[in-house]
């Protein structure tokens, strides 16, 4: 068949356009941006996320330096241009990680997102504490919330002489995010002072040995820990609130302590306004998911949803994080291991969220617990809530279609494990840079 002048000049439009979208005969275009963190090398990996298939193509120059050692969490700015990864920190890494500007400590890298999901270093901020292991963003992307394992010593009068002492419990380092440079600037504490200084904190203290960070809705901020004294061993499961206040004050609430009936929480998520708390349970079991309601006002209490506890898939083991969807209607949990023959080693357990708020396993056949890359560390939805992708310990991210009708997963059409970075962590995704 010949074309006419006038249609070979339309048909050579069109693929121009395609092109210029990113489009092409095998894909839809660039939907959104993914990054996955890597402690091996200390390193961040980047992928375009395609709308037609899901499928994820590595961004040029990736991967990039994570900034410092042992990255572990990491945030995207509300309008997607900055992107924060929390160091845990650590010993001088091996040879192959690259520069680290912000050095072997703990604390956050920033990165300026450019075109095509390109990462550009901008500068490092130190977190108050040590060891910082998790960080969160308010509901208005003003705040930044980074959880830190130790907070720093204390002045006390010893003998007559001011000493600093080392406090046993953690806490949370908010910084202000500047919209237009993405630059963090630290918020003091304007409740508490030093006793000897008579400075302001500036840092918020939270129980000992803490885990994980979460913020519900625009009022509280709640962090899991695992509380161990002098006669408690290995610890007791416990949840610290904080209200939320003006100017990115955190403020002690009167459930100061909110014990929670786990074994060895892994993790705590929000969805809606709802706060869902993972338990592995002991060693060998299926684990459960804790559903809780927050209580209205700035009480930030945790109410029990009726039905309590609810058992995760028998067969699964050592359940590390849990997922709702933009929906609020699903709830995904990742298990790294299992105990049965018949269910995946590695693994998704996927739950249905009824009207009032409890989880109960979602009928898919045999389907459920769906296949996922060894050892899944977290997970996260794509912009468009077309798909899912579980970051893995082995290096590889894990991609699934989501039926949103039915919260059913599938396999990428096109394959669906991708080669990211050694020892991989946690992961982001951002669907636009404004």
């Amino acid at each position: 068949m010949k074309l006419s002048r006038i249609g070979r000049i339309s048909m050579a439009f069109v693929v121009s356009v395609a092109m210029g979208l990113g489009m092409t005969a095998c894909g839809g275009g660039t939907v959104g941006y993914l990054w996955m963190l890597g402690t091996q090398f200390n390193q961040i990996a980047a992928f375009k996320i395609d709308d037609f298939s899901g499928n994820l193509t590595q961004v040029v120059h990736s991967p990039f330096t994570s900034g410092g050692v042992d990255p572990v969490s990491i945030v995207v700015s509300s309008g997607g241009r900055f992107v924060y990864v929390v160091n845990h920190g650590g010993a001088p890494p091996a040879a192959g990680s690259g520069s680290l500007p912000c050095g072997t400590t703990g604390g956050i890298a920033e990165f300026s997102v450019g075109g095509q999901g390109v990462l550009t270093f901008q500068q490092c901020f130190t977190s108050q504490g040590t060891n910082p292991i998790w960080a969160a963003k308010d509901s208005t992307g003003s705040f930044l919330y980074v959880l830190d394992q130790q907070a720093p010593p204390i002045n006390q009068i010893i003998e007559g002489v001011a000493t600093l002492v080392p406090q046993n419990f953690g806490d949370i380092t908010v910084f202000s995010i500047a919209s237009d440079t993405g630059r963090l600037s630290l918020v003091v504490n304007q409740q508490l002072k030093d006793p000897v200084t008579q400075a302001q904190l500036t840092y918020f203290p939270v129980g000992n040995t803490p885990r994980m960070l979460a913020v519900a809705g625009s009022g509280c901020v709640f962090t899991l820990n695992l509380q161990t004294t002098a006669s408690t061993s290995p610890g007791v499961p416990v949840v610290y609130p904080y209200a939320v206040g003006t100017a990115g004050q955190l403020t002690n609430t009167a459930n100061s302590l909110i014990s929670i009936s786990a074994t060895n929480p892994t993790s705590i998520v929000t969805g809606g306004s709802d706060i869902y708390i993972t338990d592995a349970g002991a060693a060998g079991s299926a684990g459960q998911v804790l559903p809780f309601t927050v209580g209205t006002g700035t009480a930030c209490s945790l109410n029990t949803v009726t039905g309590g506890p609810v058992a995760n898939i028998a067969g699964v083991a050592n359940p590390a994080y849990s997922l709702v969807d933009n929906t609020s209607k699903y709830l995904y949990v990742v298990n790294q291991s299992s105990t049965l023959s018949t269910v995946p080693n590695s693994s998704i357990s996927a739950f249905t969220i009824q009207t009032n708020n409890e989880p109960t396993i979602l009928p898919d056949g045999t389907n459920n617990p769906y296949a996922v890359g060894s050892g899944p560390v977290c997970m996260v939805e794509d912009p468009s809530s077309q798909y899912m992708y579980t970051s893995n310990g082995d290096g590889t991210i894990t991609g699934k279609i989501l039926d949103k009708n039915t919260g059913t997963l599938a396999d990428l059409t096109r394959g669906s494990s991708f080669t990211a970075v050694g020892q991989g962590t946690c992961l982001a995704v951002s669907g636009n840079v404004d």
